[in-house]
C-alpha cells in the first residue's frame, strides 16, 4: 500500500524579528528546562460518539490533539535542515501493543478531514501492527509528535526522562487510562515541554481549548 505524502511544510523563524528570540536564548542557553504538566479531561461526549459511530477513541485522541496543534503554533517549532522553523501541521506518532506484549512506533499522516486521517489510521494499522521491532514504519518527515497512551493506568503525573538533550521542541503527550467519576469519564493527559518555546500560560489554553473539543465531538469529527 502506498503511503499517503506527509505535509512537512514549514516557514523559517528569522531571530532578527522573533518575539519569542530572548526567551528562546535564555531557556536554551542560560537556563535550559522543560516542564510536565497532567490534567484530568473529561471525555464523557467524545467516548459515547465514538461508540455510537464505531470509531477508536486512539484514533480521534490522535486527531484532536493534532487538530488542535494547528492553532498553536509554539507547539509547531523545530528543526529542518538545521533552520528553526514553524511547521505547518504535525502528525501523529504513537506506539502500540504486539501480541508478545513488546511495543512498537507507528504514525499517521494528518489530515483536516477526521474521515480522512481515520482511514490513513485505519490502513496503517493494517499494513504495519503486526511487523516486528521498534518501529515499523520507516519516519518519512521531521515533523512527528509523540501522541501516546498508557491504557492500562490511570495516573496522576507522567514525565518521560530523556537520557541526552533533545533537537526537538515539540511537546510530547501521555494519555492515562480511563476512570468513572459519577456520570463522567475521565482521562488524565500529560504534556511535557520544552520552556524555550511554550510556557505555562500556552499550555492552559490548550487544555482549556481541547476540553472544548472533547465536550463537541460533532463540531470537529462529523
Amino acid at each position: 500500500m502506498t503511503t499517503t505524502k506527509p505535509n512537512m511544510h514549514a516557514v523559517a523563524i528569522n531571530p532578527a524579528t522573533w518575539p519569542r528570540q530572548t526567551y528562546f536564548y535564555y531557556f536554551t542557553k542560560i537556563a535550559p528546562s522543560g516542564f510536565s504538566l497532567t490534567v484530568n479531561m473529561d471525555i464523557t461526549a467524545t467516548l459515547a460518539w465514538t461508540k455510537a459511530h464505531h470509531v477508536k477513541f486512539n484514533a480521534v485522541y490522535l486527531y484532536l490533539v493534532s487538530r488542535l496543534l494547528t492553532t498553536h503554533p509554539e507547539m509547531r517549532i523545530g528543526y529542518l535542515n538545521d533552520q528553526l522553523v514553524t511547521f505547518d501541521v504535525l502528525h501523529p506518532s504513537y506506539t502500540i501493543l504486539h501480541a508478545n506484549r513488546t511495543m512498537a512506533n507507528l504514525w499517521t499522516t494528518y489530515d483536516t478531514d477526521f474521515e480522512t486521517f481515520y482511514q490513513h489510521y485505519l490502513a496503517d494499522q493494517a499494513e504495519f501492527s503486526a511487523l516486528p521491532g521498534p518501529m515499523p514504519k520507516t519516519p518519512q518527515t521531521p515533523n512527528l509528535v509523540n501522541i501516546g497512551c498508557l491504557p492500562g493506568v490511570h495516573f496522576s503525573s507522567y514525565t518521560p526522562l530523556p537520557f541526552k538533550p533533545l533537537d526537538s521542541f515539540f511537546p510530547i503527550f501521555q494519555a492515562g487510562q480511563f476512570k468513572k467519576d459519577a456520570d463522567k469519564t475521565i482521562m488524565p493527559l500529560s504534556i511535557t515541554v520544552n520552556h524555550a518555546t511554550i510556557d505555562g500560560d500556552h499550555l492552559s489554553r490548550f487544555f482549556n481549548e481541547l476540553q472544548s473539543c472533547w465536550e463537541q465531538p460533532t463540531q470537529y469529527l462529523a
